[in-house]
């Protein structure tokens, strides 16, 4: 962050921030980012990973969030997601752009390729992963974990780059902290799973249950353990190969967000909770209304 970056502390003070980004260090210091500012939100569910950096790039407002917080000091199992989609859904983010590392699960997926997932497998055990509960019951539609328009614009985000690109893919997500074990990493090949990262939920998610757009930007950095002619991965390995991509991000991202409708969504994602809550209304109890009024209020009256 700058020295002119202007730094305020409350969400009413910022217009509606539509397009937001959720990644690691560096990627708030993108070429051309101008007006920026920081933005320090309270949730109903503790702090989130960082203060939001919001400023504008061609024009367009975009909000950027640390996941792991600057200096990267979260751990994945650490990270409060909760805080993090409630945030920025308070500031108006309609769609999220994830940004992170993984690792490889088969040959032709190699270290420093980008992959952009279409579908998602949850080995997370002990991650909060819902706002339901506490009086609450809902049950989003979670068959197409990512938005597939959001997908697609950040798939043409990538055209004339010199980066290979897979356009879909299975993610495995684990909690870690550790890497997999080789079991491990050989069951999710016999699965035919593409890619493994731990990140990626709740996010996706907590994403969909606030009727945001989320998809991601699934940077190689490793073949995990499995690979016999490549050393197992290591926090160097994936620092390193995370690094030499952060360009590459940083340029898709500045593509990205003037190509980004602005006008009203059409996708599933809009409209995530308006089959979804099963309680009656009457029956929810007042400190749940207020607490997920941001999210069900206008399904509530």
């Amino acid at each position: 962050m700058n020295e002119k970056t202007k730094k305020t502390k409350s969400a009413k003070k910022i217009q509606a921030v539509k397009l937001a980004v959720i990644g690691g260090s560096g990627l708030y210091n993108i070429e051309g980012l101008k007006d920026v500012r920081e933005l320090k939100v309270k949730t109903p569910f503790g702090n989130p990973s960082d203060a939001i950096v919001i400023g504008k790039l061609g024009g367009h407002e975009v909000a950027f969030l640390p996941r792991h917080g600057r200096g990267h000091r979260i751990l994945p199992t650490e990270v409060n997601s909760q805080a993090n989609i409630w945030a920025l859904k308070s500031i108006g983010v309609e769609r999220i752009i994830s940004v992170s590392a993984v690792g490889s699960l088969r040959k032709d997926y190699k270290p420093m390729d980008l992959v952009i997932p279409d579908q998602v497998l949850d080995r997370t055990r002990r991650l909060p992963n819902t706002y339901f509960g506490n009086g609450v019951v809902g049950h989003i539609t979670f068959a197409e974990p990512f938005c597939e328009e959001l997908r697609q614009s950040a798939l043409g985000a990538t055209k004339g780059l010199e980066i290979k690109v897979h356009n879909k893919g299975t993610l495995v997500c684990m909690e870690g902290p550790a890497f997999s074990t080789l079991a491990e990493s050989n069951l999710y090949r016999s699965w035919k799973m593409d890619i493994i990262g731990m990140t990626v939920l709740p996010e996706a998610k907590l994403a969909r249950e606030a009727e945001i757009c989320y998809a991601t930007l699934a940077f190689v950095t490793d073949y995990d353990c499995w690979h016999g002619e490549h050393e197992s991965v290591t926090v160097d390995m994936v620092v390193a190969n995370l690094l030499k991509n952060v360009d590459n991000a940083k340029k898709i991202i500045t593509r990205l967000v003037p190509e980004v409708p602005e006008g009203e969504r059409t996708c599933p994602c809009a409209s995530a909770l308006q089959n979804a809550i099963m309680t009656d209304k009457k029956k929810i109890p007042a400190a749940a209304r207020k607490k997920l009024g941001l999210f069900l209020g206008k399904y509530l009256k």
